[in-house]
């Protein structure tokens, strides 16, 4: 059904796709190649929300060019849309570029969309299929499809820890376990993510900034801490800069207007327990246009995260050396048969620095 040629303009534009990676959000990174008997025309990719989309992107890159679109192929790492949000439908501009065949990675999971935009092209002559590197598209935008599907971000634990599996000693101190490439390359997933949530330990343990720093990134994500009791100094150094949501069980008044004077906002999420409730949480976040939650948080929390259900990887750092009796990656009930562990698969394991991350998935 697909040529090698097919392939290889596909596989050109999911790595454009890859070029809206820190600053498409909300929005699902996309990228569209236009092409004629196997010649590039015009190439695009998503630019930040309110801006075009990469389908009007690689239309204008072939005008500019001076390519006439009338008969061109365009590929597409998601369906074009068919609605208006805050640009004019992708699937339209197609059309009025007189495009002849459209070949889509993937249908669009968004109820606006999900299949309209590829039954407007065909209602309009233009040849559609779809399909071609299905799964590399969904994993380009796995936070995207995860709101869409499920209701909630796509979570992603971020834990640095020895080779014995300790994040910090007994006493709390953490910095630095691992290397300076492994912090760099930690930012980087920062970046790519929507939010990046914390707990209150360790906001009172290291009073992190948490934002991204050791990379360019066109945007801050949001933090997000939690904070069951409302116990977070006003003065701590994640208040600074761009505003943070503050989720607590219980929530004082008086606490509540500090804490909005450090531009937070605050929500309360009680479970029985008087605790945040988590599974809330996620899909408050999604509501809120969260496709990657990028979690660094004590070894409680990332516990209660993954007792809660709602981990879908692990990125984990390990550097070469051994601390002993210390604090763990994640607090976990013990077990008394091994049949009743929680097992992944490795995604990838690859040296960073000195150090070795390694990303996981719930199998």
């Amino acid at each position: 059904m697909y040529t090698e040629v097919d392939h290889q303009l596909m596989s050109r534009a999911l790595a454009l796709a890859q070029r809206a990676l820190y600053h498409a959000t909300p929005n699902p990174r996309v990228g569209c190649v236009i092409a004629r008997d196997g010649r590039v025309l015009g190439e695009g990719w998503t630019q930040p929300p309110g801006s075009n989309h990469a389908e009007v992107e690689a239309l204008l890159d072939a005008r500019r060019n001076g390519h006439d679109l009338h008969g061109a192929t365009a590929y597409i790492t998601l369906e074009p849309c068919s609605h208006f949000g805050r640009t004019p439908p992708c699937a339209t501009a197609l059309i009025e570029a007189r495009i002849a065949r459209v070949i889509a990675a993937v249908e669009d999971p968004n109820p606006q969309v999900a299949g309209r935009g590829l039954e407007m092209l065909r209602a309009n002559g233009i040849d559609v299929r779809c399909g071609l590197l299905r799964n590399e598209a969904i994993e380009t935008n796995i936070g995207f499809f995860s709101r869409m599907n499920r209701g909630r971000p796509w979570v992603r634990v971020k834990i640095a820890a020895s080779l014995d599996g300790k994040t910090a000693l007994d006493n709390g101190v953490s910095r630095w376990i691992t290397s300076e490439a492994a912090r760099a390359d930690g930012h980087a997933w920062r970046a790519r993510a929507c939010a990046v949530l914390t707990g209150i330990g360790t906001v009172q343990a290291d009073d992190p900034q948490l934002n991204v720093r050791l990379v360019q990134t066109r945007r801050q994500p949001l933090r997000v801490l939690v904070d069951s009791r409302l116990e977070v100094d006003p003065g701590a150094r994640i208040f600074d800069g761009e505003p943070v949501l503050v989720a607590c069980a219980f929530a004082d008044d008086g606490k509540v207007a500090r804490l909005r004077e450090r531009n937070a906002e605050v929500i309360e999420l009680p479970n029985e327990h008087g605790k945040v409730e988590l599974a809330t949480l996620m899909k408050e976040l999604a509501r809120r246009g969260v496709n990657e939650l990028h979690v660094e948080a004590g070894f409680k929390l990332n516990g209660s995260l993954v007792r809660e259900g709602v981990v879908d990887e692990l990125l984990v750092y390990l550097a070469p050396l051994l601390i002993g009796e210390a604090q763990g990656m994640i607090h976990l009930p013990a077990l008394s048969d091994l049949a009743h562990a929680r097992r992944l698969s490795f995604r990838e394991v690859v040296p960073v620095g000195e150090d070795v991350r390694i990303l996981a998935r719930w199998t």
